[in-house]
């Protein structure tokens, strides 16, 4: 590349003496468009910076008409400057003004000018304003000149993205790099925060951009990138992938990306024009991320997150940083924000500060959102670029009631939340005091409300809820929190902690439901290419029965001389059930022999989550003590839709005649055995979900603690007869003629239910 300053890595280091400079941003704006004209022999360089109001700014130039700086306002659409932006790709012509985007501004003389090469500042594939060169000659600029315009603009993002130029903009027309942000998500567990950023995958923080031994840089770039494709072969040789599975497949995309020598070549073309290693890093990948963005193409799209991760990785082997975030030492009021997690790395957390959960993947059914909803914080899925919008330590508002989060609120939103914080608690308060009423339905039907439970925080519920027990205790939850496999003796603790907290009231222990997503981070991770449909929960116990058994000796143990109930996951046949039975009856037999104090009485039952279990009701409810109905998995598997899948997950609703009469058939098959039945999936935690389940019959749920006030109150100015004289028709009419929700919604606006 031709320069009168010796090139683009004269350039960088000039810009680096610019940037340390004690002088206003004005200032050093335009020392910078002055030193990037020369060195490029351009007689223009214009900066436009994007701002909150969408449209771009001309802050700087040298050559064209100073007075335009601040004056030129560019809609994001408009001219070649607004196509660089909206596209985030450079545009280099040797005669812009034939291109059909060319506008014209008078007030800024560039009509002399002919050639244009003009890049989009990104950050994080976002971008933050637009970089321009122009020449009055007719010439289309080298690629190593374009190249080099793209490294200058990466140095200008840090600094928009710094705030820096706030100081020098007019109210209401800041630089939108700290712009607020609303985002619209799908809503996964009610409630507000107001809190701060917590990356779950923190990005890198580049403090040096500029190299100043390039042969070094590219050495260290070498290392680093076989450093991490050995680290990926060792993975992939390991036995727990080496039979295949999903993670295989996952390993097997990265060690592609890592081993792709355009990847790599663009890596080191970057270093080339004067960059360190790591900036030549998150050049590459930003610019890729501002592309993959803007595709239409789903396959792609999905390909970003890949090769996010691998930048990721290979900017952590750059500067030696351990790859997994510290978890045990967050601020105060943090929201987590990730791209996607699994519900052991939620739990991972110090849930004292964890205020709120925002996901760019995980719908409302995952096991993530059921974690988010035991710990009782709010949680908003489906956020697009979450993780690219997002800086460690920014404000932000997670509103789990309608999926809204508000990135860097405003003080006027942030003072409509902290409002909305106080009139929320007034609610809480006002379902408080109906927490010793009894739930009974205005026509004297009364509903039995429990709480769902998983750890000894969550004891203390019982009481504030003034719930009727314990329908669900998720037992594999102390397993998942462990860094050890708990001993029985730990366990034994644990479960009689939770009857002494519960006393007089019941609790139903669901022995372990792992497997799936639900991973021990000690147990050998079995990869299978459809985990929700296989070796999981009773399976997984019935194939282990060392584990099965254990866990069966210490609830037996912990109820010496109380009630015990005990429910089985995932059972698909009456023969599960009777194997896992004989379980418990030969470790009673065992306790019996060494006599220790047995319970008074143990009941046994089973979640119904498998379709099968339709089919075997009459055979099922001659054995069991009572059944459980697991909506969220018998639901997924009724219609075949990863409840984890967001692209399915939407595709059907659980308040439909298809789903409503299996739920019927087991009620009624309930009450013509004399069995209890009741119902702790999420279904039963949204007030509406609730009110089509007693108009089918059931008298009996396990909810989500915050739900609890919710649906009580809705409960006690129900008739239940009404509802169940309306749900009988619908439920029988042609599935899809009448939508059921929404004759849902009106019955209630006309009964005067607050659903």
């Amino acid at each position: 590349m031709r320069g009168a300053l010796g090139g683009p890595r004269v350039l960088l280091r000039r810009l680096r003496e610019v940037m340390a400079e004690q002088v206003s941003a004005q200032e050093r704006l335009d020392k910078i468009v002055v030193l990037i004209a020369a060195n490029m022999v351009a007689e223009v360089c214009s900066v436009y910076v994007l701002r909150v109001d969408g449209t771009l700014e001309l802050y700087a130039t040298e050559g064209l008409n100073k007075a335009a700086v601040h004056q030129t306002v560019l809609r994001s659409d408009e001219g070649l400057v607004g196509l660089v932006a909206s596209e985030a790709n450079p545009i280099n012509l040797s005669e812009a003004q034939n291109h059909p985007a060319f506008s014209y501004r008078v007030e800024t003389g560039e009509e002399i000018y002919h050639s244009f090469l003009g890049v989009p500042v990104l950050r994080a594939g976002n971008t933050l304003g637009v970089l321009v060169v122009q020449n009055r000659a007719r010439r289309t600029y080298t690629e190593e000149e374009e190249e080099a315009l793209q490294t200058t603009a990466m140095v200008l993002a840090e600094m928009i993205a710094s705030g820096e130029l706030s100081a020098i903009a007019k109210p209401g027309a800041e630089p939108a790099a700290r712009r607020p942000l609303h985002l619209t998500g799908m809503a996964l567990n009610e409630g507000v925060a107001l809190g701060h950023v917590v990356l779950h995958e923190p990005r890198v923080v580049i403090t040096n951009f500029i190299a100043d031994d390039l042969p070094k840089e590219l050495k260290r770039l070498e290392a680093a990138v076989e450093t991490m494709r050995s680290d990926l072969d060792v993975l992939l040789e390991r036995g727990e992938v080496a039979d295949g599975g999903e993670h295989r497949d996952v390993l097997e995309a990265y060690r592609m990306f890592a081993y792709d020598r355009g990847w790599v070549h663009r890596l080191e073309e970057a270093v080339a024009t004067g960059l360190t290693a790591e900036a030549a890093v998150e050049r590459v990948q930003s610019d890729t991320r501002a592309r993959m963005l803007r595709a239409t193409d789903p396959y792609l799209r999905e390909r970003l997150h890949d090769l996010d991760e691998l930048a990721n990785r290979l900017m952590h082997h750059l500067l030696g940083q351990d790859y997994a975030p510290a978890r045990d030492r967050l601020p105060e009021n943090a929201v987590l924000v990730a791209r996607s997690m699994g519900p052991a790395a939620l739990l991972e957390y110090d849930r004292k500060r964890l205020r709120g959960l925002v996901l760019e993947e995980g719908g409302p059914n995952s096991h993530v959102a059921i974690v988010a909803r035991a710990l009782g914080i709010a949680a908003v899925g489906e956020i697009t670029n979450a993780t690219g919008v997002a800086d460690p330590g920014d404000a932000i508002i997670v509103d789990g009631a309608t999926g809204d989060v508000h990135m860097r609120p405003s003080p006027d939103m942030e003072a409509a939340y902290v409002e909305r914080v106080r009139l929320r608690a007034r609610r809480q308060l006002q379902y408080l005091a109906l927490r010793d009423k009894a739930c009974v339905t205005r026509d004297g039907e009364k509903i039995e409300l429990m709480i769902n439970a998983g750890l000894a925080v969550d004891l203390p519920h019982i009481e504030e809820t003034g719930a009727a027990g314990i329908g669900l205790f998720r037992t594999e939850l102390q397993f998942m929190v462990a860094a050890t496999f708990p001993r029985t003796a730990e366990q034994f603790s644990l479960y009689r902690a939770v009857l002494d907290a519960a006393g007089d009231k019941p609790v139903t222990f669901r022995t372990l439901d792992i497997g799936g997503d639900k991973v021990l981070p000690y147990m050998r991770n079995v990869e299978e290419e459809n985990p929700a449909l296989g070796w999981r929960a009773i399976r997984l116990g019935l194939d282990r029965p060392g584990l099965l058994r254990s866990q069966i000796r210490a609830l037996l143990r912990a109820a010496g001389g109380r009630d015990l109930k005990v429910m089985f996951p995932m059972v698909a046949t009456v023969e599960e059930f009777d194997e896992a039975k004989s379980l418990v009856e030969r470790e009673l037999t065992h306790l019996r022999r060494h006599s220790h104090k047995l319970p008074e009485q143990v009941e046994i039952g089973t979640m119904l989550e498998v379709p099968s279990l339709l089919y075997q009701l009459d055979e099922l409810l001659d054995r069991v003590d009572f059944l459980s109905v697991g909506s969220n998995d018998l639901v997924q598997f009724f219609y075949a839709a990863d409840r984890g899948n967001s692209r399915v997950a939407d595709r059907f609703d659980a308040i439909s005649a298809p789903v409503l009469r299996a739920l019927k058939v087991v009620a009624d098959k309930g009450r013509a055995h004399a069995k209890p039945v009741t119902l702790c999936g999420e279904l039963a935690s949204k007030p509406i979900g609730a009110l089509a389940l007693v108009a089918i019959g059931y008298r009996s749920f396990s909810l989500s603690p915050s739900a609890v006030g919710p649906v009580k109150a809705m409960l006690l100015d129900l008739n239940a007869g009404k509802a169940a004289a309306l749900m009988q028709p619908l439920i029988d009419s042609p599935s899809g003629s009448l939508p059921i929700r929404e004759r849902l919604k009106a019955f209630a606006a006309e009964q005067g239910l607050q659903i």
